[in-house]
């Protein structure tokens, strides 16, 4: 998907803006979440029937906007064109540095990989020098992990060639061998493991290891002016994030079937992603100083905004008897 042109966010931002403002006689007003079709929890809150519920209560309408992946996200975002988003941490963090946006909550951990073929020879990171390896671009999260899976296996990039090449497709590549190893994120990953085709080099976990023993894989975050005049539907969409968590843990065979419903994903990778911890969910969303100043010095992102309220408040209410 290539970038989508300010003009065109300019002109969306203002079709957004005139229907998000409240309309006479009470109408409902529109809140744009931006999705990707991926195991977001968000998908089983809408699932279970949780947002409705949101919609009825705060009066509001939440209308998904889906992106392939989160440098358009984060042009709508910047544009007003989003209210609130979902993407993987690398551009989460980077809209809480550098946009209007503040970071609410952590909703999925690990997501990252890198695969080889299954009959591949390849053993160890070090194994990859000479060879070629696909990922998503100097942009994404996945190049950073990449880089510091090499240099803690004494390479430097020079060791190998990189192939730039979509999320989604990067499996392809392995399976069919025109790359040696590729890293990418989930349900990429689950879709080549389940494929039989391809093998887990290295999971996130043990590149960088940041909260709870796992990488940090996916954040939610808002409007600034979202947040500061819409801070109770804020609160209901962190809260119902932790509820459809809960559901997933307690539930993992149902939610797989729910993905499959929501973003069309064959239901058997959803439940490879599940019992293989590919995707890994827990109630603790928050984002703490210390988990994001960590993740931030590795990403040399800037200063992002938190504010850990509303997942403070939702981690309670999920814990209540």
């Amino acid at each position: 998907m290539q970038l989508l042109s300010r003009r065109f966010l300019a002109a969306l931002a203002g079709i957004v803006f005139l229907a998000f403002t409240a309309r006479p006689g009470g109408a409902e007003e529109t809140v744009n979440y931006g999705v990707q079709p991926d195991t977001d929890p968000i998908y089983i809150a809408q699932e279970l029937g949780l947002l409705a519920k949101i919609e009825k209560k705060d009066g509001v309408k939440i209308q998904f906007q889906s992106f392939s992946y989160g440098a358009p996200e984060n042009e709508a975002m910047a544009s007003g064109a989003l209210q609130i988003a979902s993407a993987g941490m690398g551009p989460a963090v980077v809209a809480a540095a550098r946009l209007p946006a503040t970071l609410v909550g952590i909703n999925i951990l690990e997501q990252t990989a890198i695969i080889v073929p299954v009959d591949s020879t390849i053993k160890t990171v070090a194994d990859l020098k000479g060879k070629t390896v696909a990922f998503p671009g100097e942009g994404s999260q996945q190049y950073p992990l990449l880089l510091k899976a090499l240099s803690d296996a004494g390479l430097q990039p020079s060791d190998i060639t990189l192939y730039k090449s979509t999320g989604p497709d990067i499996p392809i590549l392995v399976e069919n061998k025109k790359v040696d190893a590729g890293i990418t994120w989930d349900p990429s990953i689950s879709v080549g493991l389940a494929s039989g085709k391809c093998r887990v080099l290295v999971k996130a976990e043990r590149i960088m290891p940041i909260m709870n023993g796992h990488y940090i894989g996916n954040g939610i975050y808002v409007r600034d002016d979202f947040m500061a005049s819409h801070s109770q539907v804020v609160q209901d969409l962190v809260t119902a994030n932790v509820q459809a968590i809960a559901f997933i843990l307690k539930h993992p065979d149902e939610a797989a079937k729910m993905w499959s419903k929501a973003i069309g994903l064959p239901e058997n990778v959803v439940q490879y992603s599940l019992s293989k911890g590919i995707s890994v969910y827990s109630l603790d969303v928050i984002p703490t100083q210390k988990t994001i100043d960590e993740y931030v010095a590795f990403l040399k992102a800037g200063n992002p905004k938190i504010d850990p309220r509303f997942a403070q408040q939702a981690l309670a209410a999920a814990k209540a008897p």
